[in-house]
This record gives C-alpha cells, sequence and structure tokens, in this order.
C-alpha cells in the first residue's frame, strides 16, 4: 500500500505526465467515436463513463449529496463537463495541438491574475510564449473551431479555481464523483440530439465499451490525479503544471500519430519545460486553495 508520504514525494510535474498521457490516449479514443456519434454526444458519454466508475469505486456517503458539499461538487461537475463539451468540439474543427494550445488561455489567466511575485509573472509570460509558439491557430479556416476553443479555455480555468475548493474539502475524490454524477443527470438530454442515429450507436456494445474507455482514460484518471496536486499547490502553481499538457500531446501525436513538432513548435514545448523547472518547489503552502 502507497502510503501519503510516499505520494506526496511524487514531483508533480511526474504526475501531471501520467495524467497527461492518459488523458491524449483518451482523446484519440474519443476520435475514433466521433464515426458513430457526435462531439456532444461523445463529451456525454464520457462523462457518464467517468462518473459511474467513480460513484462505483469511491461509493460517496450521504453529506456528500447536501449542503454546501453538493453545491461545490455541482458548480465543478458542470464545469469539468462544459471544459470537456467546448473542447470535444473544437478538436472536430481543429487540430488537436492547435485547440490544446488556445484552450491553455484559461490556465495562463488563472496563474497571472492568482500569481503574488515577480518570478511568477516572468513564469507566466514564459508559459505564454511557449503556448504561443506550440499553437497554429487556423481563424481562416476554422472560426467556430477557435470559439469552442476559447469556451473550453473559460471552462478550464473554472475547473481549476473550483476544483481547488473541491480538493481543500479534504473528500475531492467523493465530491468529484457527485458532481460528474448530477452534471451527467442533467445534461444526459445532449444524447438525444443526434436523433435516431445516436440511438443506434449507443445500442452498439462496441461504442459503449470505448465511450467507457475514454471515460476512464480521460476523465478518472487525470481528474484523480488532479485532485492529489490541488491539496498541495496553489491554482497559480497548478496552472503553471497544466502547461505540461502541449508537451505531453506533442510526445503522444509522435509516438501514436507519427507527428513530427516543427522546430518552432520544439522550441515552445522547451519554454514550457523550462517554465515549470523555475517555479516554485513542491510543498509550497497553497494559500488560495485553503480559502474555502
Amino acid at each position: 500500500m502507497v502510503t501519503a508520504s510516499a505520494r506526496n514525494r511524487v514531483p508533480a510535474p511526474a504526475l501531471f505526465v501520467v495524467g497527461g498521457i492518459s488523458m491524449y490516449v483518451g482523446a484519440a479514443l474519443a476520435v475514433g467515436l466521433y464515426d458513430w456519434l457526435s462531439p456532444s454526444a461523445v463529451a456525454m458519454l464520457r462523462l457518464l463513463g467517468a462518473a459511474v466508475v467513480l460513484i462505483m469505486w469511491r461509493r460517496p456517503g450521504r453529506d456528500a449529496w447536501r449542503g454546501r458539499r453538493l453545491g461545490r461538487a455541482t458548480a465543478f461537475g458542470f464545469a469539468t463537463a462544459s471544459m470537456n463539451l467546448a473542447f470535444y468540439e473544437a478538436i472536430a474543427r481543429l487540430p488537436l495541438g492547435t485547440a490544446v494550445a488556445v484552450e491553455f488561455c484559461g490556465p495562463v489567466a488563472v496563474a497571472a491574475v492568482v500569481s503574488r511575485r515577480p518570478r511568477d509573472v516572468g513564469v507566466v509570460a514564459l508559459v505564454a510564449s511557449g503556448v504561443l509558439l506550440i499553437a497554429d491557430v487556423r481563424w481562416p479556416g476554422s472560426p467556430t473551431g477557435v470559439l469552442w476553443a476559447l469556451a473550453a479555455a473559460a471552462m478550464w480555468a473554472a475547473y481549476i479555481v473550483l476544483g481547488s475548493r473541491v480538493a481543500s474539502g479534504g473528500n475531492g475524490l467523493d465530491d468529484m464523483a457527485v458532481g460528474f454524477a448530477v452534471a451527467a443527470v442533467a445534461l444526459s438530454p445532449l444524447l438525444l440530439l443526434g436523433g435516431s442515429a445516436t440511438l443506434d450507436a449507443l445500442a452498439d456494445p462496441v461504442v459503449l465499451l470505448l465511450a467507457l474507455g475514454v471515460g476512464v482514460l480521460s476523465s478518472v484518471v487525470p481528474y484523480a490525479l488532479d485532485q492529489l496536486v490541488l491539496r498541495r499547490v496553489a491554482p497559480a502553481r497548478f496552472a503553471v503544471l497544466l502547461a505540461l499538457l502541449p508537451a505531453t500531446a506533442t510526445m503522444v501525436g509522435l509516438i501514436t500519430l507519427a507527428q513530427v513538432p516543427r522546430p518552432l513548435e520544439a522550441v515552445g514545448i522547451a519554454a514550457v519545460i523550462a517554465a515549470v523547472a523555475l517555479r516554485s518547489r513542491d510543498g509550497e503552502v497553497p494559500a488560495v486553495v485553503s480559502r474555502t
């Protein structure tokens, strides 16, 4: 059994790399589902799959379903669901790397607003430079895709802020399970927007199995790791660490899709990694997280 002290010795960047690999392997599965389902339906199945797995795993008690805990969990669940829906609509219209880069406007904005020290401002500037180098936004080709990616960015910022409050309550995984379940039930009518074609696809066991895999890989694993990290670091640090994800996405694309980054993209990845290395070490007092 892994003790809490052993978990705390694992560097936060390592946790993010593991979560990022899981997330983008799940994204590859999600793109495969577009042959049968709309992006919004795939996002909903991802949420439903994650909610089912989390509820069965955590089995939240009665206290998690009432009062402030329920309200906080519900807000987090809706922010997460909205982020996923907007992101899936974006990657249906934009290359994955472009959508991820635009989406990073959210966490970078959180880091800029919350940051207190001059070094943090420099780190945010370095991250922004790296993300801009990685990005290849094609506004003339798909303005709708860019707008969906910007919407995902706004919801990602909300995810960071609300997720830190959920994590600081001490029952992050239980509350995450409740939030996902509430959002999944409330937004389930979106599955009906695709009409009979969607209903036919949902009757296919292969589609349902793939959807469950997307939910576990893209939601359960990375978000559970997020909860571990959010109990240890402030939102500003968390937002900067999230900048590892474009680098991770690039590596996943290189290995699974033979997508070789261009020279400027490689420079951007190096800038992002440098920003994470410059940021303060693990164990700092998460001042913002503790204010619930």
